[in-house]
C-alpha cells in the first residue's frame, strides 16, 4: 500500500498494466493483491472518484474559486468537478502546495484559478430586426429570423438589402449587423461559474458594429475576425467593415484577394488589431498576435489590407445637420448634412432608439441629402456619419426627430394667389381619413398674425364674407378620429393670397347721345372683357368684346333695357371676377334731319312710346 500511495502521488499517473507488470517482476506473490487494488481504483465508477460532488463550501470570484476542504476530498475530484479535467489536479496541488491529492488537510483553503474553469455553451438572442435576415448552419438550410430567436455557436447570419439585425449576448453586449452583411458566430461560449463571455464574431462580408460590456472584471474576451485581421477588445464600441479598396467611393465594390481590406473604427474604449488571424481561434489572441497588435484608441481607425496594418488615423468628427429637421410633417422625411472637409460620402441611419440598436433604414449620399419613406408617425432617432477618402466612417451625430405626417393635409383648390372681391371662398379637397378640416388665414407666412383660425369645418370649403384687401397666407389641415379623440395632422403648404378690390364699372345713365361711352377703374397692363346683354343672365348678348384699354365707345343701340358688366385679366394671367352688373335703360328719342337728338331746355326730347 505504501508503494501504491507513492506511485499514485506522482505528477502523472502511470498506466495500471505497466505498473502491475513491474510489480510482478519484483514481488510475484504480493502483486496479486496490489493488482486487485489497482483494478478497483481504476475501474471504480467515475462518479465515485472524479465526478463526486464536493461537500465543502466554496465561493467564486472573477479570478478563482476558493474551496474549504472537507473529509474525503481529493484533488482529482476537485479538478474534475470544477475544471472538467481531472489532469489539472497536479497544477492545482502545486498552487496550493499539496503534493498528495488524497492528503488534503480538512479545512484547508483550496484555490482553483479561473484559467482552469471550463467553457459552456452560450447563446445570442435577436432583440431588433427590420427587413430580411436569415440564419443557417450551411448555405442550404437558411431560415428567416424573428425577434426573440436564440442563436448558437456556428450559426451564420445574413442580412438583405434592407435588413438590419441586433443581437444581445449573455453579458448584454450588443452586436448590430446592418444591411448586405454576413457574419458567423464562430465562438459563442461563457466560462463556467464566472459566466465570463468567450465570443468571436467572424465577419464574412459587409459590416458589423459591436458595443461590448466591459470585460476587465470578468476576464472575458470579445473578438471580431475577418480574412485579414483580428480585432480584440475588453469593453468598447467599435465597427469593422470588410470591403474593397474602392469602398470609399462605391459601397457595392466587390473585394478580390488583391483589393480586399478591413476598416476598423473605434467609437469608445480601445481595440487591439492584428493580422495574425486563425492562429488563436477559440483561445483569443495568441502571443504573436498580441506582440504585433496595433492599439486603436477612441476616435481612431485604420485600414488593414493584404500587405500591412495601416497606421491609426483620426476619424472624421460628427457631421452637422441643417436646422429644422426635428419635426417632419410629410411622409417623405428629408434631412441635409452640412458638407464637411475631407468627407467624400455620408451615411444616415434611422432607428427607434438613441443607441441605434433597432435600425429601420439607412442610406448613403455624396451630397449629404437624404430622403426616407415608409415610416409610421412616431418618435425616431437619426445617426449620421461622414466617410473619408480612405473609407473610414467617422464619429456619429445622433439626434431625435418626430414624424407627424398623418392625417395628411388636403390639396388646396382656390383661391389661387389672387382674388378680386369683398369676400373670398376657400376650397380644398378632403383627405380620405379626415372627418373635418382646420383653416387658418394670416397676414404673415409664419402665421403669427392670424386673422382666421376656423375648426372644425365639415366639408371642403369655407366662405369668408368680410376680408379687407391686402396680402394674406392660408393653409388647411385634416382632422381625423384617433382613439375617440380629434387628431389633427400637419398643415399643408401655405398658399399666398392677394385680395384685391372688386372690379367696378360705375353708375351708368342714358345721356341721350348718339354714342354710349363706358369707363372703369384699372391697373397697368390689364386686359378686359366687356359684355352687354339684353337679359340679366347674359344669355342674350348684344356685345362681347375684349379690350386693352379700360374704356369703350359704341353707337347707340335701339331703345330698351341693357345689362352691362366688365372683367379684368391681370398681366400675370389672373382672370378676375366680373364686376357687379349695371342696368341701363335707353329711351326712344326725337331726332332731327341730321340724326342728332332734339334738345329742349330740359335735355333730350324723349318719345312717350
Amino acid at each position: 500500500m505504501i508503494l501504491f500511495r507513492q506511485m499514485q502521488s506522482s505528477a502523472v499517473l502511470q498506466c495500471p498494466s505497466k505498473i502491475a507488470h513491474r510489480l510482478f517482476q519484483r514481488q510475484p506473490i504480493i502483486t496479486v493483491g496490489i493488482a486487485v487494488i489497482f483494478f478497483l481504483y481504476y475501474t471504480a465508477p467515475a462518479h465515485s472518484i472524479e465526478t463526486a460532488t464536493p461537500a465543502g463550501k466554496f465561493e467564486v470570484n472573477p479570478q478563482e474559486i476558493r474551496y474549504l476542504a472537507v473529509k474525503g476530498d481529493t484533488l482529482i475530484t476537485l479538478a474534475h468537478y470544477f475544471t472538467g479535467n481531472p489532469n489539472n489536479w497536479a497544477a492545482i496541488g502545486k498552487l496550493n502546495k499539496i503534493g498528495n491529492d488524497r492528503r488534503i488537510p480538512v479545512g484547508s483553503l483550496i484555490r482553483i484559478p479561473a484559467e482552469y474553469f471550463p467553457d459552456e455553451a452560450s447563446e445570442a438572442r435577436v432583440v431588433a430586426l427590420a427587413g430580411q435576415a436569415t440564419v443557417s448552419k450551411k448555405a442550404t438550410d437558411a431560415r428567416p429570423l424573428a425577434i426573440g430567436d436564440a442563436l448558437q455557436e456556428g450559426d451564420q447570419i445574413s442580412t438583405g438589402k434592407n435588413g438590419f439585425l441586433s443581437l444581445a449576448l449573455a453579458d448584454q453586449s450588443r452586436v448590430s449587423i446592418p444591411s448586405n452583411s454576413r457574419v458567423a458566430l464562430a465562438v459563442l461560449r461563457k466560462q463556467k461559474y464566472t459566466q465570463s463571455p468567450r465570443t468571436e464574431i467572424r465577419l464574412l462580408d459587409g459590416r458589423v458594429e459591436s458595443k461590448v460590456t466591459p470585460l476587465s472584471d470578468n476576464k472575458g474576451r470579445f473578438e471580431v475576425t475577418s480574412p485579414l485581421a483580428i480585432a480584440g477588445v475588453r469593453g468598447t464600441h467599435f465597427r469593422v467593415a470588410l470591403g474593397d479598396a474602392n469602398t470609399a467611393l462605391d459601397e457595392d465594390a466587390k473585394p478580390t484577394s488583391q483589393t480586399a481590406r478591413v476598416a476598423n473604427e473605434v467609437l469608445e474604449g480601445s481595440v487591439a488589431v492584428s493580422k495574425d488571424v486563425g492562429k488563436g481561434v477559440d483561445k483569443g489572441f495568441n502571443k504573436q498576435a498580441k506582440k504585433n497588435a496595433l492599439i486603436l484608441s477612441s476616435g481612431n481607425g485604420n485600414i488593414v489590407d493584404a500587405k500591412s496594418i495601416g497606421k491609426a488615423t483620426l476619424l472624421l468628427p460628427p457631421p452637422q445637420l441643417q436646422a429644422g429637421f426635428e419635426l417632419q410633417e410629410k411622409p417623405s422625411c428629408q434631412f441635409t448634412v452640412i458638407p464637411a472637409p475631407r468627407a467624400v460620402r455620408y451615411r444616415m441611419q434611422i432607428s427607434t432608439d438613441s443607441a441605434a440598436q433597432n435600425i429601420l433604414q439607412e442610406a448613403l449620399s455624396k451630397d449629404g441629402r437624404f430622403k426616407f419613406e415608409g415610416l409610421d408617425d412616431k418618435d425616431y432617432f437619426l445617426r449620421a456619419t461622414a466617410i473619408d477618402e480612405m473609407g473610414l466612417e467617422g464619429l456619429p451625430t445622433i439626434a431625435a426627430f418626430k414624424l407627424k405626417a398623418r392625417p395628411e393635409p388636403p390639396f388646396s383648390v382656390q383661391p389661387k394667389k389672387k382674388h378680386r372681391g369683398n369676400g373670398v371662398e376657400f376650397v380644398w379637397t378632403e383627405a380620405s381619413q379626415a372627418q373635418a378640416s382646420r383653416l387658418q388665414v394670416a397676414r404673415d407666412l409664419a402665421f403669427k398674425d392670424i386673422v382666421l383660425d376656423q375648426f372644425p369645418i365639415q366639408g371642403g370649403s369655407f366662405n369668408l364674407a368680410e376680408l379687407k384687401p391686402g396680402q394674406y397666407f392660408w393653409r388647411v389641415a385634416s382632422i381625423a378620429d384617433k382613439h375617440g379623440r380629434p387628431d389633427q395632422g400637419p398643415f399643408g403648404d401655405a398658399q399666398t393670397l392677394q385680395l384685391l378690390p372688386p372690379q367696378s364699372l360705375g353708375a351708368l345713365t342714358d345721356t341721350g347721345g348718339n354714342t354710349l361711352n363706358f369707363a372703369w377703374p384699372s391697373e397697368p397692363g390689364q386686359r378686359f372683357l366687356i359684355q352687354i346683354a339684353r337679359d340679366a343672365a347674359f344669355t342674350n348678348l348684344f356685345l362681347n368684346q375684349e379690350l386693352t384699354q379700360p374704356e369703350l365707345s359704341i353707337a347707340r343701340p335701339a331703345a330698351g333695357v341693357y345689362y352691362i358688366r366688365v372683367r379684368a385679366t391681370d398681366p400675370d394671367g389672373y382672370v378676375g371676377a366680373f364686376s357687379g352688373t349695371q342696368k341701363l335703360t335707353l329711351h326712344t328719342r326725337w331726332v332731327n334731319a341730321y340724326g342728332d337728338p332734339v334738345e329742349s331746355s330740359s335735355g333730350n326730347v324723349r318719345s312717350n312710346f
